[in-house]
């Protein structure tokens, strides 16, 4: 598609334009920057603690939107630089693509899709419109040719999302997920869906869809649009991954209690904003620091598995239209290279001074803290790690006005404790080994050399797994959901499996593995031990291979043997 490329294409205008007008209404919060320069603040701060026993949310991973019916594909250096995790790239481990209403368009993103599959990114897909043939149109509010979806072409709908997953594993992409509807609630140009509608489809239709639901991808985190699903135990059982986008919601808003009381097994994700503007260059400094503390804000207040920017390549994108990445995108390279998918987010002093914001996770005995100072001064931060006399080098990484992800002289960290000096209008990144914690391992370690005894059982029986492969060319991920069917509760669990020849274990998340080939054992950790008759518990891992791609085909819980679904 040509195009120029300071112009966005029409849909693209349309969509942004519609925000503006809703900014200019109160409707969305003005989201522009101020001009005002923030005050310095005093040379020393708290100190910031950090439990790596008390874990969060597990992070799904961080990515952007590939469209190229409306942006124009990424090149293929552009797509090494954005799912990359070398200096100058990106580190993107999250891809979303668009679900076309016509078969003849679902190549558009393939290439793109294919090669971040093989850089290791997972993939979700959006539909902005169901087939024509499916759509009627009706009056919304001064709106006379809104479109909906025909409720007697739910089935045909739910079919048509399942072709679509249908022709991307065909293609070598397996989607992690595939959404409902693209902002049902803010829908002048494409599909308006109502809560109500929703829900019905999720009921009736969604638990036919052969992969991830996602639903319902609000344009502003509206929760009356959600609720309604978490209400639902029927509808709630259809989705899998509640989706939000931030245009222009207040940091207030960014809790969900429901979720938290009603979303169990459920995961969280934010699949698309631009922040704090699309008007202002992706480069423009100390304006970009806004980006960090947004990510910061999704990930501790909201505590959203992922953070998914619309689009890659844009001028006020991640990456700039000559493909190189904008100071945006180096806040987001300072979560996205290091934060990987797996990682679970720990307890952490999240501002321990004013325009200091600290973020930590934890994959295995690897501790990542980011740290965004919006001073206009330099702050001396000390970083104190609970339960651990770890000591030794901690790697970094800093964004600054001159600087983009760029590695820092090792730094020491001593009995758990590390002081730092952050720069003033500056985001660093610190990653750190940790020595043996007082407390189990609240993430995904994989032990060289296992230890094995029996697991106590509450005498559940008949236990079904499912397990679930996104591979590429020299690896792969592996989604492991474990049931237990029987009456009892479980507690304390051990899923025993032996891995393929060539496969073996690198990383992964909500159990302990060990060894990482071979005859494997995952173990429960602290907060996932007990296993209540009908409940699911969701594990995985990643993983290399040497071009066998095979399943386990058989697995043990408590030494039971498990119905593989």
């Amino acid at each position: 598609m040509t195009q120029d490329r300071n112009e966005p294409p029409a849909g693209e205008r349309r969509m942004l334009s519609r925000r503006t007008v809703l900014t200019a209404m109160g409707a969305v919060p003005v989201l522009t920057v101020a001009g005002s320069v923030l005050l310095a603040t005093d040379a020393s701060a708290a100190a910031a603690n950090i439990n790596p026993s008390a874990p969060r949310q597990t992070i799904r991973g961080f990515g952007g939107m590939a469209h190229a019916a409306w942006i124009g594909d990424l090149t293929a250096a552009q797509r090494t630089t954005a799912f990359g995790g070398g200096d100058g790239q990106l580190g993107f481990s999250l891809l979303r693509i668009p679900v076309g209403e016509n078969q003849s368009d679902w190549s558009r993103d393939l290439a793109t899709a294919k090669r971040a599959v093989e850089l290791g990114a997972t993939v979700i897909a959006s539909p902005w419109n169901p087939p024509a043939s499916m759509i009627e149109t009706f009056t919304h509010g001064s709106q006379t040719n809104a479109k909906r979806l025909r409720y007697s072409s739910y089935g045909a709908y739910a079919q048509h999302l399942n072709d679509f997953t249908s022709y991307m594993r065909t293609n070598g992409v397996n989607l992690y997920g595939i959404s409902v509807q693209n902002e049902p609630d803010y829908a002048t140009d494409w599909t308006w869906w109502t809560s109500a509608e929703i829900v019905r489809f999720l009921r009736e239709n969604a638990g036919s869809i052969s992969t991830r639901v996602i639903a319902p991808e609000s344009f502003q985190y509206v929760k009356s649009m959600s609720d309604p699903i978490l209400n639902d135990p029927t509808a709630l059982a259809n989705v899998d991954i509640i989706g939000a986008h931030l245009y222009g919601t207040s940091y207030a808003n960014f809790p969900y209690p429901l979720f938290k009381q009603k979303g169990a097994g459920k995961e969280l994700w934010m699949t698309e904003v631009y922040y704090p503007n699309s008007s202002d260059s992706g480069d423009l400094w100390p304006q970009a620091l806004d980006v960090g503390e947004h990510i910061h804000h999704a990930m501790v207040d909201a505590e959203f598995q992922a953070y998914i920017w619309w689009t890659i390549r844009r001028s006020y994108g991640p990456m700039r239209e000559d493909g190189q990445i904008s100071k945006r995108g180096a806040m987001m390279a300072q979560f996205a290279r290091f934060v990987r998918p797996g990682y679970v987010r720990i307890d952490a002093t999240a501002n321990p001074a004013s325009n200091v914001f600290v973020s930590a996770y934890r994959g295995g005995n690897t501790v990542v803290i980011v740290a965004v100072n919006k001073n206009t001064s330099a702050v001396t931060q000390q970083f104190t790690l609970a339960n651990t006399t770890a000591s030794g080098s901690v790697a970094n990484w800093l964004t600054d006005a001159s600087r983009n992800v760029a590695p820092q002289s090792a730094l020491s960290m001593s009995n758990g404790s590390l002081t730092v000096t952050l720069p003033a209008r500056s985001a660093m990144t610190f990653v750190a080994a940790l020595g043996d914690t007082t407390s189990p391992s609240p993430s995904v370690p994989v032990s060289p050399s296992p230890s094995l005894s029996p697991s106590p059982s509450g005498g559940g029986t008949g236990p079904r797994v499912t397990y679930t492969m996104s591979t590429w060319n020299n690896g792969f991920t592996a989604s492991i959901g474990i049931t237990n069917t029987g009456t009892s509760t479980i507690n304390g669990w051990t899923l025993a499996f032996t891995l393929p020849s060539g496969q073996a274990i690198t990383s992964g998340w909500n159990a302990t593995f060990a060894p990482s080939s071979g005859q494997v054992s995952a173990r429960n950790l602290s907060y996932n031990g007990t296993l209540a008759p009908g409940a699911t518990i969701d594990i995985g891992f990643q993983a290399t291979h040497t071009g066998n791609t095979a399943e386990p085909t058989a697995f043990t819980l408590n030494g039971i043997p498990c119905t593989v679904a």
